[in-house]
């Protein structure tokens, strides 16, 4: 069917679109009394949300799945209606969500998922079958379109009505659908291996991190082998900063409420910032961002032309306010790290710099095995330059730099008109994991706001105040997030280098424990991280645990190995490439640790 659309991705978004109708229609069959609020198509599917007389039960989405495919093959038109608002009352007399959504469309012009409508605010529905929805589209022509057979409803969650925790909860089936049901089985099977991979699962099993409700929702603990894990992290992320020319700074954790005025947080971003705390008659907040206060640094002395470009790097904490029911693990907290940092320059450094700090986060990503990215260039819309900040010259020239930078290096770029901050434009650059999913880590992002605020100067070379460019760059965006990318990425079983145990010595029986715990001396003054497993399970046993706990390198070593000084080699891919000299796997290991390399 998709060759009858403009392209593929147009016609999975209506059929999408169009089969959370048929869930809609579906599940008010199976409850006449219930109340539906939204239903859009998402990445790989759809959802839609309800208010139900009770908790649905998997044998629930069974029946409403069974059904859905008899609508399917029942061969109803999506027609399209404009209304006026008298006649969407009518229709939705008894959908209180709906009629919310029509007040919403009517007041502000906004589509039924909160979008602006283009020209004069209108309201439309959409019918097939006995179903009616507020919608604007669009939708495939014919139930018809849609394959019966690669339908598939995925699970339940509850959502708060508008992301709102003070609004009711509702349940949101989740639900994909594809051309083909040999599609479906791909997904499905590619879906399989994205659950194995779950962070939150594995950090528990792994025991790496854990989330305490009782101490404070999304906010992560770092156990002892994800601490270990995070020093790598952050000392290889230091070390290649340090070599790139750049400086690392440490900058506190709360500030007075007149920076955050000067900063202009107060005004747009106070809904993401804790409440205030009350020092000596003064408000202070909690930082949600680092930049401020390295801003502060700069402007805690005269500059000069001659001292730049600077280039300052932080691991800065920050604390921001999320809403439970968007808190995901690792991937969405409320406490991170952020791996900020500040350039700051004249103009005339400027392209040179942004080609520097592409290169180098290009780089550093890659050293952490992503070698596939998706790059975005955000400019502002040329139609409306008043909502930015910053002269037109400047706003031409950091686009230029960044349009170079890119074209430089070949890179591939996706042009996001209006998609830029007000303060200036950006480089987005998303990696790719093994599962060919998208993450967002690095932005390279000019700044004309905050060097306006804080007045930033430096003395150029004719003896006059100037004002510095600043660019901003997160380069893993986040340590919390980007370790649970990492975890996700290689499903736990680090590269030799990051794994928090590298090695585990295995010794047969009682007797070959000394001489265990005799090599593992070795080992550790090699520079690698190795257990001994000396408990009274058996061989095989420990083998298992030790793969389970994805280690590495696995040692197992009896009377023969004690007699020849030697070491039964396993790898956690249950591969054995067998015995080995202490020394050739010293050697072996290293070079494995050196090269990053993945078993």
């Amino acid at each position: 069917m998709s060759e009858n659309y403009e392209n593929r991705d147009e016609y999975l978004h209506r059929l999408r679109h169009s089969t959370s109708h048929v869930m809609a229609q579906a599940v008010l069959e199976k409850f006449p009394e219930g109340q539906v609020a939204i239903g859009p198509p998402i990445e790989d599917g759809f959802y839609y949300d309800f208010d139900l007389p009770r908790s649905l039960t998997p044998e629930d989405l069974d029946e409403i799945e069974a059904r859905m495919r008899a609508i399917v093959s029942e061969d109803h038109e999506f027609v399209y209606r404009e209304i006026d608002e008298e006649e969407a009352r009518r229709i939705f007399a008894n959908q209180p969500y709906k009629q919310e959504l029509i007040d919403g469309i009517l007041a502000a012009g906004m589509d039924e998922y909160g979008e602006p409508l283009v020209g004069a605010a209108r309201l439309s529905v959409y019918e097939s079958g006995s179903f009616v929805d507020l919608c604007r589209g669009p939708h495939v022509d014919n139930t018809r379109d849609i394959n019966p057979e690669a339908i598939k409803l995925l699970s339940v969650a509850g959502a708060y009505w508008r992301g709102d925790e003070r609004n009711p909860m509702l349940q949101r089936i989740y639900g994909t659908v594809w051309e083909t049901a040999q599609q479906l089985e791909e997904y499905l099977a590619w879906r399989e291996e994205v659950e194995k991979r779950d962070h939150r699962r594995l950090i528990k099993e792994l025991d790496l991190l854990s989330f305490h409700p009782e101490g404070g929702a999304g906010l992560a603990y770092w156990h002892p082998k994800g601490g270990r894990i995070r020093v790598l992290i952050e000392d290889y992320w230091r070390q290649r900063h340090y070599d790139g020319g750049y400086e690392i700074v440490f900058t506190p954790h709360i500030g007075r409420a007149e920076l955050w005025e000067t900063s202009g947080h107060l005004d747009f971003y106070r809904d993401g910032m804790y409440a205030p705390m009350d020092v000596d008659g003064q408000d202070y907040y909690i930082k949600p961002m680092n930049c401020p206060f390295q801003i502060l640094i700069y402007k805690s002395r005269l500059r000069s032309y001659r001292e730049l470009p600077l280039r300052w790097a932080e691991l800065g904490t920050v604390y921001r306010y999320e809403r439970s029911g968007v808190l995901h693990g690792l991937l969405r907290v409320r406490g991170f790290t952020q791996d900020d940092a500040h350039i700051i320059c004249i103009p005339e450094q400027i392209e040179d710099e942004i080609l520097r700090v592409l290169d180098f986060s290009l780089d550093l990503l890659r050293g952490f095995g992503f070698d596939e990215f998706k790059i975005e260039l955000s400019v502002r819309d040329p139609d409306k330059p008043e909502k930015y900040a910053g002269g037109d010259g400047m706003w031409k020239q950091a686009e230029q730099s960044l349009v170079r930078a890119l074209e430089a290096r070949a890179l591939p770029y996706e042009r996001m008109e209006g998609e830029a901050v007000f303060y200036g434009p950006k480089i987005d650059i998303k990696i790719r994991d093994a599962l060919k999913r998208a993450w967002q880590c690095t932005t390279i992002q000019f700044d004309f706001n905050l060097p306006e605020r804080f007045d930033m100067t430096y003395i150029g070379e004719d003896g006059k105040e100037h004002r510095p460019y600043v660019v901003h760059r997160a380069l893993l965006g986040s340590l919390e997030r980007f370790f649970g990318v990492l975890v996700e990425h290689y499903g736990g079983a680090f590269p030799v280098w990051l794994s928090p145990v590298q090695v585990i010595l295995i010794p047969i029986a009682d007797r070959h424990v000394e001489y265990a715990n005799s090599v593992a001396g070795q080992l550790r003054g090699a520079g690698l991280r190795v257990e001994v497993d000396d408990s009274s399970d058996r061989m095989r046993a420990k083998i298992r645990n030790a793969q389970l706990q994805k280690v590495p390198y696995m040692l197992i070593v009896g009377d023969r190995e004690m007699e020849s000084d030697q070491v039964n080699l396993r790898l956690r891919d249950e591969s054995v490439p067998g015995s080995k000299s202490v020394d050739e796997f010293i050697a072996l290991a290293q070079e494995a640790v050196a090269d990053k390399r993945v078993l």
